[in-house]
């Protein structure tokens, strides 16, 4: 599951207006589609259609929140592995497999695969390492989070 690059017509205006504006927040409501539509001249029903448009064609891999796990008393910890470029795929596969990875990326690097284990309790991160380890057969290296930066990650669409 590998992404490519989308070719330059996959995405109409409106469909960049969406993604740059949802990465500023989405509303918490009764109806919270329909808000948000209306911001972006849309009904609810038509963005959520292109949302699920959006996820179809791989432009986005998700929509929902990003819960900050250690604030709410559990950890994050970045993750590498050295995978062969031939088992690439199986891996990837048993890696997403868990609901605790997220931000799963390929590196042109020894250690070419990358991602962030998120768990509600800090002991969590090793146990889903240690599947994955047993899942593998590779080893997981483990950089835990030392200091929290906020960096206000966007991507202009």
């Amino acid at each position: 599951m590998r992404r490519k690059p989308l070719p330059d017509d996959a995405l109409d205006a409106t469909d960049r207006k969406i993604l740059n504006v949802l990465q500023e927040g989405f509303p918490i409501e009764p109806a919270p589609f329909e808000k948000a539509g209306a911001e972006l001249g849309l009904s609810g029903a038509e963005l959520i259609e292109r949302i699920l448009n959006l996820r179809e064609i791989g432009a986005i891999t998700r929509f929902g929140p990003f819960f900050d796990a250690a604030a709410m008393g559990g950890a994050f910890c970045l993750c590498a592995m050295e995978v062969p470029a031939a088992r690439f795929e199986d891996v990837m596969t048993l890696v997403n497999a868990h609901t605790e990875v997220a931000h799963n990326y390929e590196r042109d690097h020894r250690l070419n695969m990358w991602f962030v284990l998120a768990d509600m309790a800090p002991e969590g991160i090793d146990r889903v390492a240690d599947l994955i380890e047993g899942e593998t057969g590779l080893r997981v290296l483990r950089f835990p989070k030392l200091e929290e930066f906020f960096i206000g990650f966007k991507v202009t669409a």
